[in-house]
Order: structure tokens, then C-alpha cells, then sequence
């Protein structure tokens, strides 16, 4: 079992000069629910190298257990700081593709060539693909046959009451849950912070933080099924 794990490398939130990059919990719970069922992982990201960590997700008050095993595991300390480039990744070499969250990926994978090509190359492929939190913001420019890959799909993401919770619907380029909506996605959602995960077909979304470990054991029953 071939898994790449992709996070972003954009580390400024909008215009406010404050630091951004992605959730550390989003990248930590899925590694270890991975790790921990024998797969091989790649964490790969655009620039390559350490990505950016978002100082808020790694607050005394945002520990979890997987955060705690991160910070005593210097081996894989030494994967996420040597990530691969994310236009190295090929879909053919992998089972499936995990896409962590936090405020940066709003900036650099929405929009990035390479990542949507890897999104359409797996789904294309019968492989499923999974986003967790604002991960799901790699869908939006992705397509299946001709039509937006999320439309007439059951999705989830970071909502607006979360985002209008933490105060940055402004500062946002634009709001996943909108974007998924305009292109047809059937969107759901749970009480702010409450674990959802959706799985509809291949395709494999989470709500927030919470539910970054649970969407990657959906993603896991998915593969050995």
C-alpha cells in the first residue's frame, strides 16, 4: 500500500503579514493511522523541502496525541523536512492520494498545475482520492469527464461558521464551502469542530482538524476493500 500525502508550501495568510502554512494535526493522524497500517508514505509538497507549519495549529491548547508522538519521532521529523516535489509525484506509482489542510493550500494548490493533474490522474485512474479540512480546495479546478470532479458528489470541508468562527472570512481568497456548492458538490456538514467524514464513491472529504484521522481510516477501509 503506496500512499502520498501533499501539503502546501504557501506560509503567508492573505494580506495580514501573519504566518500560515498547514494543520499540523491534518498531517500527523493521517501519517500514523497510515504508519501504523504498514503502509509505504511520501509526503510530498509544491516547493519540496520543510513545508510551512501554522504556529496556531501547533498551540499548548491544539495537542493531540498524534502531535505528541510527532514531536519524540525524529524519523519522520526528517521525512516532513525533506518532502518531495510535488511535480515528481506520479499517480502511477501510488494507491492513492491524501490531501492535508490548513490556510495555505487556499493559496498555492488551488490553483497549482501539478496538483490537479495529480487529483484528475488518480480519480481517472479508479483510485481514490481524500482532502481533509481546507484540503478539499484541490477539487475545485479538478474535473472527471468533462464536468467539475465534486458535481452531484457528496463532499464536506472547513465551513463558513468555522472559517466566520476563527475570524478570517475575509481574509480568505474565496470559501471552500461556497466554491464546492457552485460546482455542484452536495454539500454537508456538521456542528462547528464535530467529526465528519464523507465518502462517496472515491472520492473521501473531512470536515475540520477533528476529522483528519477518521477520513484517513475511511481512505484506509477504502484500499483494502
Amino acid at each position: 500500500m503506496k500512499i502520498v500525502i501533499v501539503l502546501t508550501s504557501h506560509n503567508l495568510l492573505g494580506d495580514t503579514g501573519k504566518p500560515t502554512g498547514f494543520w499540523l494535526e491534518e498531517f500527523t493522524a493521517p501519517y500514523y493511522v497510515f504508519k501504523d497500517a504498514g503502509a509505504e508514505i511520501t509526503v510530498a509538497s509544491p516547493k519540496g523541502g520543510q513545508p510551512p507549519i501554522d504556529p496556531k495549529s501547533d498551540d499548548p491548547n491544539n495537542q493531540t496525541d498524534s502531535m505528541e508522538r510527532f514531536k519524540e519521532d525524529s524519523a519522520t521529523q526528517k521525512v516532513l523536512a525533506n518532502t518531495v516535489k510535488l511535480a515528481d509525484v506520479k499517480a502511477d506509482d501510488y494507491d492513492t492520494v491524501f490531501y492535508a489542510g490548513g490556510h495555505g493550500p487556499m493559496w498555492d494548490l488551488t490553483n497549482d498545475k501539478d496538483s490537479i493533474a495529480l487529483v484528475e490522474a488518480f480519480y481517472n485512474a479508479g483510485k481514490p482520492v481524500a482532502a481533509v479540512c481546507h484540503g478539499p480546495c484541490v477539487l475545485l479546478k479538478a474535473t472527471y469527464e468533462g464536468e467539475p470532479l465534486v458535481k452531484g458528489k457528496r463532499v464536506t470541508c472547513f465551513t463558513n461558521d468555522e472559517e466566520e468562527a476563527v475570524g478570517l472570512t475575509k481574509v480568505m481568497p474565496f470559501l471552500v464551502e461556497d466554491e464546492l456548492k457552485r460546482l455542484g458538490g452536495r454539500f454537508e456538514k456538521v456542528a462547528n469542530w464535530a467529526v465528519l467524514t464523507i465518502v462517496d464513491g472515491r472520492l473521501i472529504t473531512g470536515q475540520n482538524p477533528a476529522s483528519s484521522g477518521p477520513t484517513a481510516r475511511e481512505l484506509l477501509k477504502l484500499l483494502q476493500a
